[in-house]
């Protein structure tokens, strides 16, 4: 018998948690891929045993654009009130001019920074809490969803708790910032606050990689001698590397009987995604226009630094020489150092061409080095691991690039098929309905950490630090020491729980505390060692203490779902404390 301070250990088991279809939203799925890049959504509203493609919103009408996903950018005004998003944010941002563009608060690809309390910076300098900037971009990707589904279903009016709701988040995204979405769509008022189920939190490569396994040969552009499709044969394993604007991320499957995917290899990845190339040309305007000149435009002008950033993100998909028009306030400026024109002279690969920077192909892809140096790294060293893969799977907005696609299928073709979908910036939406349609396809998932709780034994001196004794009236025991719950690396099933019978540590205690902790390595003896992170507890009451120390308390924790939950039970009186394990770092 095993005991810790509060609650000891008796025996443990493993089984399935299966819920109900109707709390999964048996017909109705809407999925919000919000990236960091660009952001949009998908939907269903068949039969969940319908064979049917989901529905992709498209944007850019008002533009003269029609895009799978609108520029994750949000615009409000100067008391912090939300006005526009996506598209119309960026052009009603870019029409104002001076004081006018200053006064307003606009974000644009904003979602890598995020912390509950964490202001991030508006392009006029001010600053905004993340919790609010995210929470009123997906309240307007909500609300947009439900009125467009009206227009397309004869104006039948559906609200929020009529859907389940498939939110992405990049893979390699740790349990902090998938909880910080969630909360985000918790204010947004995509779900109430305790109804968990209505929400699922899917993995963005996860989604894609559902979505491939059903495209056919010609929904591969033909960049790997044109006739591949993915083998769904049990046993396939491929390499799924979503390309995003902000991260790069990459996982490993394997097919299994009847077209389940089980995970090999704990998502893996980078920062280095399409953003990174716009920042290496920020860089190379930067280092153009020196001695304060690019400082001094872009504080003055940041609409017309975002336009120029606009434009730049169509000239990267291609691999050709590409033009820059410069305005005139940014000649103004540099004038008062020197005429534009001089500014060029000495920089490889630029020219000026009557009022634009001609930029050769050459350069455009040095932006790119760092980049595609990160991703073949990566993928490297997943295939130099003891895996059989036959595939590589290029999905994600940063995928549309010319150059990407080029460079990874010549540096892996011989060792695999590279693949890509005509659309890859609807990769991830498609498959994220399909997901939220049938969750139990990703069979298994690789832990990310190591998790466990803190229990006592009875002490024995013999292998246990004497700083964790502990005295009380029922004898002497060992105090806050680790009890694995789940290995680093360990397969956990898809929605699987884990029970656990504990028991008090004292025969009159009426409350009984957990308190849970992660860490990356695999093998911890107690809390308090090098690495290991509180992320949550609960207390759960247990009045009836008649059966004194022999009283049980079932935990049971449920993993897979790509969060946590954590249930105890007092099993003499039934009284029930629920949590979601808390991932936030303040």
């Amino acid at each position: 018998m095993t005991f810790r301070k509060g609650i000891g250990f008796d025996t443990c088991s493993l089984c399935p948690l299966c819920p109900s279809v109707s709390t999964m939203g048996d017909s109705f799925i809407i999925a919000i891929d919000f990236g960091t890049a660009y952001s949009g959504y998908a939907f269903s509203i068949t039969s969940r045993k319908e064979e049917t493609d989901p529905y992709v919103k498209y944007w850019g009408e008002e533009v003269g654009l029609e895009t799978p996903k609108a520029p994750t950018c949000i615009l409000f005004d100067k008391h912090e009130e939300f006005v526009s998003f996506g598209y119309v944010a960026k052009e009603t941002y870019l029409s104002k001019k001076g004081q006018e563009a200053r006064d307003l608060y606009f974000f644009n690809c904003f979602k890598m920074k995020i912390t509950r309390n964490l202001k991030i910076k508006a392009a006029n300098g001010k600053e905004m809490t993340a919790l609010k900037v995210f929470t009123e971009a997906l309240r307007f990707l909500k609300d947009d969803a439900l009125k467009h589904i009206a227009i397309n279903t004869e104006g039948k009016e559906f609200t929020a708790s009529d859907f389940t709701w498939v939110l992405t988040v990049p893979a390699i995204w740790d349990h902090s910032a998938k909880q910080f979405m969630r909360e985000a769509a918790t204010q947004a008022g995509i779900v109430p606050k305790g109804n968990s189920d209505q929400l699922v939190i899917a993995l963005e490569p996860e989604a894609a990689s559902v979505f491939c396994k059903r495209l056919p040969s010609d929904g591969f552009i033909a960049e790997n001698r044109g006739e591949d499709k993915l083998d769904q044969s049990p046993g396939t394993q491929y390499i799924i590397v979503d390309c995003g604007g902000g991260t790069i991320d990459i996982t490993v499957h394997e097919v299994l009987e009847r077209g389940a995917l089980k995970e090999l290899h704990k998502a893996s990845g980078n920062d280095n995604g399409g953003q990174n190339v716009d920042r290496k040309f920020k860089e190379f305007l930067r280092e153009i226009f020196c001695d304060g000149v690019w400082e001094e435009y872009q504080k003055k002008y940041p609409s017309e630094v975002q336009r120029m950033m606009n434009d730049f993100t169509g000239f990267k998909k291609k691999d050709k020489d590409f033009e820059i028009t410069c305005s005139l306030n940014l000649g103004t400026v540099a004038q008062k150092k020197q005429d534009i024109e001089r500014f060029l002279e000495k920089v490889q690969g630029v020219s000026w061409n009557e009022g634009s920077i001609r930029i050769c192909k050459q350069k455009l892809r040095s932006f790119f080095e760092e980049s595609l140096w990160g991703i073949t790294k990566s993928v490297r060293q997943l295939l130099s691991k003891d895996f059989k893969i036959e595939y590589i799977l290029l999905v994600g907005g940063f995928a549309e690039s010319e150059i990407l696609r080029r460079h990874i299928t010549e540096e892996f073709m011989d060792n695999c098929k590279v693949l890509c979908p005509f659309r890859p910036q609807e990769a991830i939406l498609k498959g994220a309905v399909q997901f939220g349609r049938n969750p139990s396809v990703i069979a298994s998932r690789k832990s990310a950490f190591t998790y466990g709780v803190a229990i006592s034994q009875r002490f024995n001196e013999s292998i246990h630090r004497a700083d964790k004794k502990f005295t009380n009236k029922e004898g002497t025991f060992c105090v806050d020491l680790f009890m694995n719950l789940v290995k680093a690396d360990e397969d956990v099933g898809w929605n699987e729980t884990r029970k656990h019978i504990l028991n008090p540590l004292e025969s009159d205690q009426t409350q009984v505390n957990f308190t849970f902790y992660q860490t990356k390595r695999q093998n911890v003896k107690y809390v308090d060692e090098r690495g290991v992170e509180k992320i949550g507890s609960f207390v759960v009451s247990s009045p009836n203490t008649t059966r004194g120390l022999q009283r049980k308390i079932e935990l049971e924790i449920r993993f897979g779902y790509t969060e946590m939950t954590a249930t105890g039970t007092d099993k003499e009186t039934g009284i029930k404390q629920t949590i979601e394990l808390d991932f936030m770092r303040i």
